[in-house]
């Protein structure tokens, strides 16, 4: 798995069912920092004594392989868990901000829910908007098995969503960077300029933006004043 991490548990969950609550959703994100494409949100019940086996498999998103994270999206898919998605795209991550997108993605993945859930425990983040009782855990995707389980459901919806737009805008090579700002990435930008997935708000967009209108700013005064020169010989 690349990490020498204890493996989450059901502990948090297993508390929470002991005080009466039945329907508990992990909820985590992915797609916080890339510079391109939306903020996902999952959402994951897990039934009670649910024990499959691959259920020992499941670990955050980032402790684990392309080809793990598709194996265990099926198995979670495929196993009657209740399990949701929220997309918010890039330009309501431009206007809303990136932690009030990535609310908005947590909310619109617990209403995808099949059933509403009584208690949510989040990664990292607070959610008073849901209106449901939720604790937020530090490093909750590497401690608690619902919340690893809704980042595989995040991890994998978003890594597909950038592999399709990068057939929408190729030459960015969205389908391996996945919009993240590694140096690859930001060469194709600095070379292309930023496509309409490209979060302007993000300082190495924004300076390229920025950069553009100067760069357009200085030419129209270039050219105004060859015109003033022409008009006066």
């Amino acid at each position: 798995m690349g990490s020498s991490s204890p493996p989450p548990t059901f502990i948090e969950e297993l508390a929470l069912h002991s005080q009466g609550y039945r329907l508990i959703a992990g909820i985590d994100e992915a797609g916080r920092g890339p510079l391109a494409g939306p903020v996902v949100a999952g959402a994951v019940v897990f039934p009670d004594d649910f024990r499959p086996p691959w259920l020992v498999a499941v670990r955050d998103s980032k402790q684990l392989t392309h080809r793990q994270r598709d194996t265990l999206f099926s198995c979670i898919q495929d196993a009657g868990v209740g399990w949701g998605s929220g997309v918010v795209s890039p330009q309501e991550v431009d206007s809303l901000g990136i932690v009030a997108a990535t609310r908005k993605a947590m909310l619109l993945a617990m209403q995808n829910l099949p059933t509403p859930p009584s208690f949510l425990l989040i990664d990292a983040l607070t959610l008073p908007q849901s209106g449901t009782p939720f604790k937020a855990l530090v490093k909750g995707d590497q401690r608690c098995l619902s919340i690893a389980a809704a980042s595989i459901i995040a991890k994998v919806t978003r890594d597909r969503i950038m592999v399709e737009e990068d057939m929408r805008y190729p030459g960015y090579a969205f389908a391996i960077n996945k919009g993240y700002p590694t140096r690859a990435h930001v060469e194709h930008l600095q070379r292309l300029g930023p496509c309409p997935i490209h979060r302007h708000s993000f300082a190495p967009v924004r300076a390229l933006l920025d950069g553009n209108i100067v760069a357009s700013s200085h030419r129209r005064k270039v050219d105004e004043l060859g015109k003033e020169l022409v008009r006066n010989t």
